[in-house]
């Protein structure tokens, strides 16, 4: 059996493309236990599947501690309608309009918070890690994919679930996107972007972006692709900054991990690009991979707080 312990507890569990991450974290953001497993096959059931093992790993949790869980925060890539709890599309998943959030609900008997991955790890971000003390924030992850997300005066802007997906708009470097435009930021600046626009460039395959970082100073088009994948972001970055006018700039994602290989030409970039406006502090991400996990339980413990 288990039981309260102090106050309230969540189950914080973060949906990726191969991994489910979850983990029981108490009301003083203090991480008490962390499971995760593998994300079921795509399928036309993947979304009940992946209910159910969301719904293990929080019963995993509650075993694993003795803690009554109180709560679960969940969080997930693609188009995400929070207020209706739904997917309303997700490439990387295969969902359209599957209603995640309802499905962990009934699994689990609980409360289920429910939210996008990267707008909840840029909520974490804003409130415990590299932008606390901001007033306004932008957190861009730069992954196998790219996606923003916004905390303006305090608050996390979710636009109906389309806020933040900057991936495909031209940032002017002439690269095809799968989306069939070109151009497109997430074509350019993501770590998958560097990596194959890397190996297309020389026909010598790489393992990842930061295989390419390791190369910049001997390598010509590392050195290249590189410069490319800067001035992308740092063009998102002007017209961002200019219109939203926040005063931090957190870079995360597996890209963030270049530390100053990538901050400082962005930022020297970036500054060339702007006149009146605005200049923010960029800032690498501090939360890692528990990001996601931290912002899920954050959602939990508000809807908790009510």
């Amino acid at each position: 059996m288990t039981q309260r312990s102090g106050g309230a507890n969540v189950a914080a569990v973060d949906v990726g493309g191969t991994q489910i991450k979850a983990a029981l974290v108490d009301e003083d953001l203090t991480v008490t236990a962390e499971r995760r497993c593998s994300t079921p096959v795509a399928g036309p059931d993947r979304a009940r599947e992946v209910a159910d093992a969301a719904a293990r790993l929080v019963a995993e949790l509650a075993d694993a501690t003795g803690r009554r869980v109180d709560a679960v925060g969940l969080v997930v890539p693609g188009i995400v309608d929070a207020e209706r709890g739904v997917v309303v599309r997700s490439g990387s998943m295969g969902w359209r309009e599957e209603p995640l959030r309802d499905l962990v609900a009934e699994r689990t008997g609980l409360p289920t918070a429910f939210g996008h991955d990267v707008r909840t790890a840029g909520l974490a971000e804003y409130r415990l890690g590299a932008a606390a003390g901001s007033r306004s924030a932008m957190f861009l992850a730069l992954g196998t994919g790219l996606a923003a997300a916004l905390v303006l005066d305090g608050r996390l802007f979710e636009g109906g679930g389309f806020a933040g997906e900057l991936g495909h708009v031209d940032v002017g470097v002439p690269e095809p996107c799968r989306c069939d435009m070109s151009g497109c930021f997430e074509a350019v600046s993501s770590a998958a972007a560097i990596a194959r626009r890397y190996t297309a460039r020389t026909g010598r395959p790489v393992d990842g972006a930061a295989e390419v970082a390791a190369l910049l100073e001997t390598d010509p088009d590392a050195a290249a692709v590189w410069a490319d994948a800067v001035h992308g972001i740092a063009v998102a970055l002007a017209w961002s900054v200019s219109l939203l006018a926040v005063d931090t700039v957190v870079i995360g994602g597996g890209l963030s991990l270049a530390g100053p290989k990538l901050l400082e030409p962005v930022e020297k970039e970036l500054a060339g690009l702007l006149t009146f406006q605005r200049s923010p502090t960029l800032v690498a991400a501090a939360l890692g991979d528990r990001a996601g996990c931290l912002g899920a339980a954050l959602l939990a413990l508000d809807a908790l707080a009510g």
